[in-house]
């Protein structure tokens, strides 16, 4: 018996579909084949027909009646097997040649052509006959046909061979539907199992693939590439909430403790004012990683792609090196800007805004006094280039893709300000304007570059 499932299921449902269309073009072949080959059968007997009539009458033409009889008769001794038959009588309808004993009886369709069904006298079974009548001068009447009991068996055999083969293609047909089902609904089973299994907390769980490359291997390779991002995610996710809470705990305490001590004793207004300036400093950095949070969030989700217009990258790296190389120059460093000319890219200028102002804060940051910066922005072939390289001590290269999650710090830089935002800004910057991200060593230093993809053509 049949499962329900598989009755159910879309498989079955599309494989009887292409089975019906099977059948159907099986059919119609079947049927042309049948049509040709039954055609061309009458149509060779009808013309043999024609062809005796034409002679005979030419015979009775020439020879005249006598003639014609003796022909007719020279004719019918000549056929042994009895395969055709004539009739000549006169106008009484009385037989005066031939191998039927009788007129036979027709209906006149006006054309002379019909079929008639004979007694064999010596096998005593009927016999299918294809005859003409034709009205000869003097009026004379003449029979010609051709035995077609042979042809009509024929037809049948073909007839009942279409109908095999129509049978046979409908059965394998289903068969094999049926078999493509079943294996078509094994294969989504053992995707709906893992998935189960995933729903219900294994996260570990992969959907196995068979090696065959074939679109079910694809497709579980799919599914087990978007499993292994939403672990990669939810891992992030709480990465990023122990790190929050950790990061949170240190200003809190520092604001109550701050806010505790004011209260422990009567404080003059000048300490009173400097605590509540510690409160709100304290505050504003909370702020400001919250922003940097959302920020960060908000181009990772593409929510500002919406507000992407054409942003004059000469312009904006311009005006922002230029509120950095103050800071640079009261810290001693040498501050190199070198800006092509008329570069535009479809984006979010505040966002790219932000993105080069960490990279410069950064870069103002780490570098140790008598170290240089260097800014630059070229336009090759392929795609816009914006850099920003330092002197300072680097980010070994198995740290640099570390360096690019949130809250990421490297030990060297634990004491140093910051919330470790920064970076993953950048990252989620060059992520939202499809730009490629390349942290390099500068010899010494570092260089990063936002490597923007060409212009549409």
């Amino acid at each position: 018996m049949i499962p329900t499932k598989l009755l159910r299921s879309s498989t079955l449902r599309l494989s009887i579909l292409h089975m019906a269309a099977f059948g159907l073009s099986v059919l119609v072949l079947l049927g042309f084949i049948y049509t040709s080959t039954a055609g061309f059968m009458e149509r060779q007997t009808d013309e043999t027909i024609n062809a005796e009539i034409q002679g005979l009458a030419e015979q009775y033409s020439q020879l005249g009646l006598t003639g014609l009889i003796r022909v007719i008769k020279s004719r019918v001794a000549k056929d042994k097997a009895g395969s055709s038959v004539y009739l000549l009588t006169d106008w009484k309808f009385n037989p005066l040649a031939g191998n039927l004993g009788e007129w036979p009886k027709f209906k006149d369709t006006g054309s002379g052509w019909f079929d008639a069904t004979l007694e064999d006298t010596e096998n005593f079974e009927p016999r299918r006959v294809r005859m003409r009548y034709f009205l000869l001068p003097g009026n004379y009447h003449l029979v010609v046909g051709r035995d077609v009991s042979e042809r009509v068996k024929v037809e049948r055999l073909i007839m009942d061979a279409l109908v095999w083969g129509l049978a046979l293609t409908v059965v394998l047909g289903g068969v094999g539907g049926l078999l493509t089902s079943r294996w078509m609904l094994k294969r989504i089973d053992v995707i709906n199992k893992a998935s189960r299994e995933i729903m219900h907390g294994e996260l570990t769980r992969r959907i196995p693939t068979r090696g065959a490359g074939d679109e079910f291997d694809r497709l579980a390779e799919n599914l087990n590439a978007m499993l292994d991002q939403i672990v990669r995610l939810m891992d992030g996710v709480r990465q990023v909430s122990n790190n929050i809470a950790h990061d949170l705990r240190g200003p809190l305490n520092r604001i109550r403790s701050g806010l505790e001590m004011s209260l422990a004793r009567i404080r003059t207004e000048e300490e009173y004012r400097a605590v509540l300036e510690q409160t709100i400093a304290e505050i504003d950095g909370l702020l400001m990683t919250f922003n940097a949070l959302l920020t960060i969030a908000q181009a990772e989700s593409g929510a500002r792609r919406q507000d992407f217009t054409d942003v004059d990258l000469t312009g904006l790296a311009g005006d922002v090196a230029e509120l950095y190389e103050p800071l640079a120059e009261e810290k001693d460093l040498a501050f190199h800007v070198a800006l092509a000319p008329g570069v535009t890219v479809p984006g979010n200028r505040h966002l790219l805004s932000q993105a080069l102002a960490n990279l410069l804060d950064n870069a103002v940051k780490y570098t140790p006094a008598g170290g240089a910066i260097t800014v630059t922005l070229g336009a090759p072939s392929t795609g816009p280039e914006l850099a920003v390289a330092d002197t300072g001590p680097g980010i070994p290269a198995e740290h640099r893709q570390v360096v690019l999650e949130r809250f990421a710090r490297l030990e060297s830089s634990r004491n140093t300000p910051g919330s470790g935002l920064g970076l993953s800004l950048v990252a989620a910057a060059a992520g939202l304007h499809q730009a490629e991200l390349r942290l390099e060593d500068n010899h010494p230093g570092l260089r990063i570059t936002l490597a923007f993809p060409p212009a549409p053509a």
